[in-house]
């Protein structure tokens, strides 16, 4: 069975960066489409970014478009997402997941692995 484990969450000020890392054990991502959701106290959990298994195609949630990059997802057994210029909005748990499928989704149902998540805290 695939384990995920996210990494790099933190508690930083508005504008600055953090670089989240989703390590894989018991297999490789190169088989798997990749995504990563947040979560927010009384809130639904929400699409971020996807990368499709061949990593050649990325998608982004509109409230996150030109400032976070997913990056990986094939060959290495990581994958990053860069959060630059965050907002307070952005606080959330974050949360890598793994599909058995070429494309990435937005919707959680769709994958098959789950890390336990990675607090990330943006105060103003």
């Amino acid at each position: 069975q695939v384990q995920l484990a996210e990494s790099g969450g933190g508690s930083v000020q508005a504008g600055e960066s953090l670089r989240l890392s989703c390590a894989a054990s018991g297999r490789t991502f190169s088989s798997y489409s990749m995504g990563w959701f947040r979560q927010a106290p009384g809130k639904e959990r929400e699409f971020v970014a996807g990368i499709s298994r061949s990593g050649s195609l990325t998608s982004y949630a509109d409230s996150v478009k030109g400032r976070f990059t997913i990056s990986g997802g094939k060959g290495p057994n990581t994958v990053y997402l860069q959060m630059n210029s965050l907002k307070p909005e952005d606080t959330a748990v974050y949360y890598c997941a793994a599909r058995d499928g070429y494309s990435s989704s937005r919707f959680y149902a769709d994958y098959d692995y789950w890390g336990q998540g990675t607090q990330v805290t943006v105060s103003s």
